[in-house]
């Protein structure tokens, strides 16, 4: 039997590039060798494909964060599927991980749709709702799940609206959030504990997306649930909760991967009720958006009891240290077999347009 070619495509051209480069390293290294044939396939930060060799480091290494090489040989992605030097790659099945804009946000699932190939995760919809939290968090609201208070600032309304959007950050109070609408790993977002400090954060976040958004700061724990969809349908794994050195301010990209700074406590310190309700609400969430094959729900578990949604990422980091994995480790799921469910879910997709 031929063993079927998976393409792990990372890199892309969003402030998460560096971070999708290290989740292709993990899942390389974890694929089933016996069964799948691996093609690495990375996209500049220019957007050129490129064919990157199997021996190239796509690890952290001594602090310093890998990339994609762009003297790689060029890869042609058109409708007829992937190739290089006008041979086809012959792709199976695209493995996209891709964070951040111009990857998660739809538009390289939209591609596999043209090009006819089976791929992992979400399809165009849900890709592109999830990312934009401003339009994932009414469809959210309207299946009866609380939602942080908060509003948006476009750039173009900005300047010309700015005592507007000052009065309206008065009347949710401080501390706020300030953060991109379609951003991801925490860049661009500042915590804003006053009134003169908002017009700054407000630039920092328009400097990675149009649409910031701004929200209430929830005093309370941060809670992750993993969904993965398996044999059809969503389970969640066991809820974890974030703690932070308390030398940071909240869980900023600095936090999540460059100081070892955060810790995920397996299961959360929470109430088992409440960690049984945020895993309902985690495949609710799923369902809401439409979503397909894996998502990563985040939470606040606010001190007044309540709880929030706050995001879905339809492809969460994916290193085997990453949050995701760890979740399922502790649920009894090894990273080898969530891989495995991935691109078993990804050859029997349902969700595309003509459920191809």
């Amino acid at each position: 039997m031929s063993k079927k070619v998976i393409a792990i495509v990372f890199g892309g051209r969003s402030s998460e590039h560096e971070i999708s480069c290290v989740s292709a390293g993990g899942v390389l290294a974890a694929l089933d060798k016996s069964k799948y044939e691996a093609v690495l396939i990375g996209i500049t930060r220019e957007g050129k494909w490129v064919q990157v060799p199997q021996d190239f480091t796509l690890e952290i290494r001594g602090g310093v964060l890998p990339e994609v090489p762009v003297d790689a040989p060029a890869v042609v992605a058109d409708v007829h599927g992937l190739s290089v030097n006008n041979k086809s790659l012959n792709v199976d099945v695209i493995f996209p991980l891709l964070h951040g804009p111009y990857g998660e946000d739809g538009t390289i699932q939209g591609f596999c749709e043209m090009a006819n190939i089976a791929y992992v995760g979400s399809g165009v919809l849900a890709s592109a709702v999830a990312m934009d939290k401003s339009f994932a968090k009414p469809i959210f609201a309207s299946h009866n799940m609380a939602v942080v208070p908060g509003f948006v600032v476009k750039k173009s309304e900005w300047k010309s609206h700015r005592t507007e959007f000052e009065k309206s950050a008065a009347e949710l109070q401080f501390p706020l959030f300030v953060k991109p609408a379609r951003g991801g790993s925490s860049r661009g977002t500042t915590k804003v504990k006053s009134a003169k400090e908002f017009a700054a954060a407000i630039e920092e976040a328009h400097i990675f997306d149009t649409k910031a958004l701004v929200e209430k700061a929830i005093h309370g724990l941060e809670v992750e649930c993993a969904v993965l969809e398996i044999n059809g349908s969503a389970e969640a794994s066991i809820v974890g909760s974030i703690s932070i050195d308390p030398k940071f301010e909240f869980y900023d990209f600095q936090a999540k991967y460059l100081d070892g700074a955060t810790k995920i406590e397996l299961p959360a310190l929470i109430p088992s009720d409440v960690a049984e309700e945020i895993r309902t609400q985690a495949i609710k969430a799923f369902k809401a958006l439409g979503c397909s094959g894996l998502a990563r729900v985040d939470f606040f578990y606010a001190t007044s009891g309540e709880i929030f949604i706050n995001e879905l990422n339809t492809m969460p980091g994916f290193t085997a240290t990453s949050v995701f994995p760890k979740m399922w480790a502790a649920t009894g799921k090894s990273y080898e077999s969530i891989i495995e469910e991935l691109i078993k879910t990804a050859a029997l997709r349902t969700n595309g347009v003509l459920e191809n």
